[in-house]
């Protein structure tokens, strides 16, 4: 696990990035360029590089963030978010713990999961 103080975070991430990933903020639906991405590759954690979602995983679920039915195995941990009065399920990034987004029961087969993340969360690596 990456462990660094708000400080050392700071100096590394832009103030928006930040916001998400530290303070478990949300963006604007539909700000993302990482929503429209469609080319063939592997999203990352914004703070640690981590290896998150492969390309074929994502799909258009309408929101306006990006979407993926299925995580790398081990890349996310989850922990139950009870804010804004409501239960939801809060993914993070297994490595480093930055926040991404949260995971919904109505994605489509073959897990039935959403992972709305966060564009701003991650970055994108094209395959060569």
């Amino acid at each position: 696990m990456i462990e660094k103080t708000d400080e050392e975070w700071r100096r590394t991430l832009s103030p928006e990035q930040f916001h998400v990933l530290r303070e478990h903020g949300t963006e604007r639906a539909g700000t993302s360029p990482l929503n429209q991405e469609k080319r063939a590759g592997t999203f990352a954690c914004g703070a640690c590089g981590q290896a998150l979602f492969t390309s074929d995983t994502k799909f258009e679920s309408g929101t306006g963030w990006p979407s993926f039915y299925r995580p790398i195995e081990g890349a996310i941990a989850t922990t139950t978010d009870r804010s804004y009065g409501m239960t939801r399920i809060e993914a993070h990034c297994s490595q480093c713990g930055g926040h991404l987004g949260h995971v919904f029961p109505d994605g489509p087969k073959p897990t039935g999961e959403r992972y709305c993340m966060n564009g701003v969360a991650m970055t994108f690596e094209p395959k060569p």
